[in-house]
């Protein structure tokens, strides 16, 4: 009888000592802030930061507002990703549902309001970071020919 890999790559080669620990501890970084993110999404319990956002950053983000389901979207995705990455389930799939997030939060950070580029880029390397361990979920997205059913 054979077992399973127990890496989250499935790879043969598992890292020794606290090395094995680090894709748990990613996914815990990652994880938690977007649970909170989400929770905060419906309930307000974070406060808005004390200076305005710039004015072409207020405009995006008032749109979004605006729209009336964005801003619900965008929380609701953040709490079933982090969610998920808290459960070890699923997590290429998460992975996938927050990345378009991710991609215009760094964005918007780069060309609307800098001062939170740094979190955001942190946000982006532990995506990345995991996205790599989990590199071999995502193999098959990227053949030429897909075979059907």
């Amino acid at each position: 009888m054979t077992t399973a890999s127990s890496s989250p790559a499935g790879d043969a080669a598992q890292p020794k000592g606290f090395a094995r620990h680090i894709p748990t501890v990613v996914r815990i970084l990652l994880g938690l802030p977007l649970v909170i993110f989400g929770l905060n999404g419906f309930l307000n319990f974070i406060p808005p930061p004390p200076t305005a956002l710039p004015e072409d950053a207020a405009a995006f983000a008032g749109a979004l507002l605006k729209s009336g389901y964005m801003m619900q979207l965008i929380g609701l995705t953040h709490l079933i990703v982090g969610g998920l990455l808290l459960a070890n389930r699923f997590v290429p799939l998460a992975l996938v549902l927050f990345a378009p997030f991710m991609v215009n939060s760094v964005a918007f950070h780069l060309f609307l309001e800098r001062s939170g580029l740094p979190m955001a880029i942190v946000f982006l390397a532990l995506e990345l970071y995991l996205a790599w361990v989990y590199r071999a979920a995502y193999r098959p997205l990227f053949v030429a020919r897909a075979p059907r059913g």
